[in-house]
Order: structure tokens, then C-alpha cells, then sequence
């Protein structure tokens, strides 16, 4: 594939213009970066508006990071470990803190380590990010889709905007919004950072289909993470539970264990003890078809207390009576007597301590909370630029990584989005 020579068209400060496509973490942080190094930056998305993606991770709580130990944070990126290891040691979670306390949002660590913002929202942090943004002279277009290059090699967009280059444009309006128009638009800055994302919640900007936009590029197939399994619940089952939580369960699945919360769905089972697991469940299923998986109901009971008030004579009592003398809520009795309809034949404690649960697949990536797979790490040299086509650099969830819920999936973003600025910088200096 041919380099994409930048055309200057002898415009001041030409030899130094980016353009950054991607409203996430990851392309806003390169924008950042980038802007504070000198270089002229233009940022566009295909979006009415910025962040959205992040806003709604902003609805739990917005968990930025985690407090650990960095050896063991990093540990949690597995086989991406090493190739994520030098952006996020250059932006560790301590930095992404101070940054985040620079913007005015004061932080703090929860009991699991976590750490949020104190407002417990993302929309402030937004809101004074695109401030920051517009004072560093940051051009904001939204509306823009990258459609990858034209005859001419320059960018090509699908915009409302009418057709021209983004030199001949009016006024960038602030926080991430412009005006309704027509037409298409090319532009040819001297470096690019691509801040896609991946395919998980499409309607909120990231849907994958950049993926066929670089050609000859190696991409792992975009795959769900962090994501629920469908189960064939009955109906009887499904009707009754469908949308209330597992709360203090714990789910096993090959030597693992995971203690936490789950929800039973309409179509199966999802929440943080599933997604913790989902990596594992979900390449197991890929090689041989459904599994099955272990819920523990009652983690805090010893099977031996079980079974001493469950495997003995019911007296009389009624099977849902019985099993509410272990403490058992409404729907994990409803979850045994799933069970026994379909046929287990176990002791109640043993039910009770290792419901199995048949899984059949992962939820639709549409569903997930991020996704796994991108472009592969061969392709991209140490500042994140891709081999095959100098000038183009790449972060963020595009790229072959994924992580648990936590704080990892956006501090990976934040510190590859840093990385792919300080990238390009670099490469600008250096031609």
C-alpha cells in the first residue's frame, strides 16, 4: 500500500496540521497532546456531538481507572500486556488522576480499589474537556464519517458541510456541535490519528466499519467482551425473573472464580461476575459450542452447612419453603426449580453451590460494553503509526486489546490516545 504524502498547499502551518478522527477518550486525549505540542489540530466525528460513549459510562459512576499495584494493573490486559505496557506507564493511572483534577473534578478510590470522579458523572469532565479543547485552538467538526482516502489520497468524509476543504470552513462551534448541511469534504493534514473505537453500542458512534477502510492492514475479527450469554431460560423462568438481579453469587468457569453480582435477561445472563469471565467463556464457546458454567447461590455458606439444612427430610414443607431455610431469594429458588425441571438430579445443596448454567453464546457485540479484536500490533511501530501508511496513527479500542471492567478499558484508551499524540509529534519533528 502506497505512503499518503501530505499536501501543504502552502497554508501556514500546514506542515504541522492533524487531523483526529474519533470523538472518544482516546482521540480526545491525542487531540490534547497533540494541541499542547504545537501542532494544529482538527477533530472530527460522525456524530451530532462528542463523548457519548463515555457520558454513558458516566451513568455507573464513570469508573476512570484503578488503584492497584501497576504491575498487577497491567497484568489484567493479558497477551496486549506488553505492547500496552510503555502508553500506560507513560500515562499511569496517578496521571490520569491528576489529569482529571487539573479539569477541576476531584476523584476519589471506592472499597474495590476504583476510582471515579467525585461527581459520579462524566458530563462535567466533558463539558470542561471541550473547553480546554477549544482554548487550546482545537477545530471541532462533528457530522463528519470517514469514508478512508479518495483518488487523490486525501481524506474523505461524508459531511453536511458544503463541499470544499476544511480551510475554506466558517466557524467551529464549541462543545462539539456544527450546523446541518450538504456535501463532501477532503482534507490532506500532514499526520492522522485514527480513534475509531470498536463495535460495541454502534448507536453511540463506534460501529466498526472503519475495519474495511484500511486494506492489506491485519484486523482481528471484532469480537464481544465484557459481554452476558444467552440461556434458554423457560418461559415460565423468563417471564417471572427477567431483569432482576443475582446479588452475592459467585460464577466458576475454568479454575476461575468470580464473586459479584449478575442479571438475568430475557435471553440469558449478563452483569460484573459474567463479564469478568466473558474472555474465557467466549473463546471456549468459539472452539467447541456451548459450556457450561458453575453459579454458586449462596458463596458465603460451606456446602457442608447446606447440606445440613437442605438433603435432609422436608417434613412436609414445600420445595420453595424448604429453600428458603438457606437463605435462598425468590429467583435463585427460581433458578433450582429451572434446574429440576430440566432434569438435574444433584442434591439440593449441590444445586445450590454449582448451578450449572448451560451457556449457548455470547450476546450480540451491539450489546457488549467493548469488544475485542482490532488491528493487529505487527502492524503499528512504537509510536502507534501503522507500517504500511507513515503519517497515520492509530488508539484507542481500534487497536487488539481488550480488558475487564474496572478502570482498565479507559485508562488503556486515555494512555494509547496520549501515546498516538506524543506519536505523532515525534514523527513531525523528526521529518
Amino acid at each position: 500500500m502506497p505512503p499518503v504524502e501530505p499536501d501543504f498547499s502552502g497554508e501556514p502551518g500546514a506542515a504541522r496540521s492533524v487531523a483526529v478522527i474519533g470523538g472518544g477518550p482516546a482521540g480526545l486525549m491525542a487531540a490534547e497532546v497533540l494541541a499542547r505540542g504545537g501542532a494544529n489540530v482538527t477533530l472530527l466525528d460522525r456524530m451530532p456531538s462528542l463523548g457519548r460513549k463515555l457520558l454513558i459510562a458516566g451513568r455507573g459512576g464513570l469508573n476512570l481507572t484503578h488503584g492497584e499495584a501497576l504491575p498487577a494493573f497491567l497484568a489484567r490486559y493479558g497477551e496486549a500486556a506488553p505492547h500496552l505496557t510503555p502508553a500506560i506507564a507513560t500515562f499511569p493511572p496517578a496521571a490520569l488522576v491528576a489529569w482529571c483534577e487539573g479539569l477541576g473534578q476531584e476523584t476519589f478510590t471506592g472499597s474495590s480499589g476504583r476510582v471515579f470522579p467525585r461527581a459520579l458523572k462524566a458530563s462535567p469532565l466533558l463539558r470542561t474537556w471541550l473547553a480546554r479543547l477549544a482554548g487550546l485552538g482545537v477545530a471541532i467538526r462533528t457530522r463528519h464519517r470517514w469514508l478512508g482516502w479518495d483518488a487523490a489520497g486525501g481524506l474523505a468524509f461524508a459531511t453536511p458541510e458544503a463541499t470544499g476543504t476544511l480551510a475554506s470552513r466558517g466557524p467551529i462551534h464549541a462543545f462539539g456541535r456544527s450546523p446541518p448541511a450538504t456535501g463532501p469534504l477532503s482534507l490532506r493534514p500532514a499526520a492522522t490519528v485514527l480513534a475509531l473505537g470498536g463495535a460495541s453500542w454502534p448507536r453511540l458512534g463506534s460501529d466498526g466499519a472503519w475495519t474495511a477502510l484500511l486494506p492489506g492492514v491485519a484486523i482481528a475479527p471484532l469480537r464481544p467482551a465484557n459481554c452476558g450469554f444467552t440461556i434458554a431460560w423457560s418461559e415460565v423462568f423468563r417471564r417471572r425473573f427477567e431483569g432482576q438481579p443475582l446479588k452475592r453469587i459467585a460464577l466458576g468457569f475454568g479454575g476461575r472464580v468470580v464473586r459479584g453480582e449478575a442479571v438475568v435477561t430475557a435471553t440469558g445472563i449478563e452483569g460484573g461476575a459474567v463479564y469478568a469471565l466473558s474472555a474465557a467463556l467466549r473463546e471456549a464457546i468459539a472452539a467447541g459450542g456451548p459450556v457450561v458454567a458453575s453459579l454458586d447461590l449462596r458463596p458465603d455458606l460451606s456446602a457442608a452447612a447446606l447440606a445440613a439444612r437442605l438433603d435432609g427430610p422436608r417434613g412436609g414443607q414445600s420445595l420453595a419453603n424448604h429453600l428458603r431455610r438457606a437463605g435462598l431469594p425468590p429467583i435463585a429458588i427460581g433458578l433450582v426449580q429451572e434446574a429440576l425441571h430440566a432434569g438435574e438430579t444433584a442434591p439440593l445443596s449441590r444445586l445450590v453451590k454449582a448451578m450449572p448454567l448451560r451457556l449457548l453464546a455470547p450476546q450480540p457485540i451491539a450489546r457488549a460494553i467493548s469488544s475485542a479484536g482490532g488491528v493487529a500490533w505487527a502492524e503499528l511501530d512504537a509510536r502507534f503509526m501503522l507500517r504500511a501508511r507513515p503519517g497515520i496513527f492509530l488508539a484507542g479500542e481500534m487497536l487488539d486489546w481488550e480488558a475487564p471492567t474496572g478502570g482498565y478499558l479507559l485508562q488503556a484508551c486515555f494512555s494509547t490516545g496520549a501515546a498516538a499524540g506524543r506519536g505523532v509529534l515525534d514523527w513531525l519533528s523528526g521529518r
